[in-house]
């Protein structure tokens, strides 16, 4: 199989405009999968842009704050890796940022739930 695909790569590679050479032949570049990876996280991405309409009584916190923290994680290791990979960094940056507005969103509604319930408890009722 990876014959097939550095002799594809390759007859691709010819048809490359002169100008996207660097980026083609580049050690995080198209061909490696350093590049697709990240193209393809982007759904992530997509999905918790997505979930922002979702209602906060919906949202699993723990599922919201393990993706959060998966991003940071993996945001921290594209810079630590070499060759750095930026695509990886902001897809990862994006997906922590997005889980952890989730994450809030989730708390928020609850503490706001509580009080709620906390004040109509505290109201004495006219039964």
């Amino acid at each position: 199989m990876s014959l097939i695909y550095k002799s594809s790569m390759k007859a691709i590679g010819k048809y490359v405009p002169e100008k996207f050479q660097p980026l083609w032949n580049h050690p995080a570049g198209p061909q490696t999968i350093f590049f697709w990876a990240p193209v393809f996280k982007w759904g992530l991405v997509i999905a918790g842009l997505g979930d922002l309409q979702r209602p906060a009584d919906k949202i699993s916190i723990s599922q919201s704050a393990a993706l959060g923290a998966t991003g940071i994680i993996w945001t921290r290791y594209s810079l630590a890796i070499t060759p750095k990979n930026w695509s990886l960094f902001s897809v990862n940056l994006f997906v922590a940022f997005t889980a952890l507005y989730q994450v809030t969103r989730a708390i928020k509604y609850q503490r706001e739930l509580q009080l709620k319930e906390a004040t109509t408890s505290m109201t004495p009722s006219n039964n």
